[in-house]
């Protein structure tokens, strides 16, 4: 049971999924986000929780073994079409995508044709501006 968070930042996602059981890679590329996660999982006695200041592209891609989940939170660039082919070869059963910028969010999805949404959730988290969050469940065809 293992899962990926991929531009984790301080490892929000990973830490809510995450049970004792399993095991889950967060990745981030500011180090300050990184030691932050490693002390929230510490604090909370998860220690199969793994997290490395990396960039999330150059991490995945140099993997040969995927998990069943990979969750993705990137910036308003979107994760990118190197990413995209990665994820769509090695096809995991799940990916889970956090967007804060749907048009981006929209070009990777052209990128993940192996893949159908199955859920859409849309969060307004900053009342009164035009900015929001959606969360994506995409499954393998």
């Amino acid at each position: 049971n293992h899962m990926w968070d991929l531009f984790c930042g301080v490892g929000g996602f990973g830490l809510h999924c995450a049970t004792p059981e399993m095991t889950l890679t967060g990745i981030e590329i500011a180090p300050e986000a990184i030691a932050c996660a490693k002390q929230s999982a510490a604090t909370l006695g998860l220690d199969k929780l793994h997290f490395q200041a990396l960039d999330s592209t150059q991490f995945a891609t140099a993997q040969a073994d995927i998990p069943q989940l990979v969750l993705v939170n990137p910036p308003r660039r979107g994760i990118g079409k190197a990413l995209c082919d990665y994820l769509s070869e090695m096809a995991p059963e799940f990916i889970i995508y956090s967007s804060c910028n749907a048009q981006t969010m929209a070009k990777d999805f052209a990128h993940l044709a192996g893949y159908r949404v199955e859920k859409v959730q849309l969060f307004d988290m900053f009342p009164h501006t035009a900015h929001y969050e959606v969360l994506t469940l995409l499954v393998r065809r």
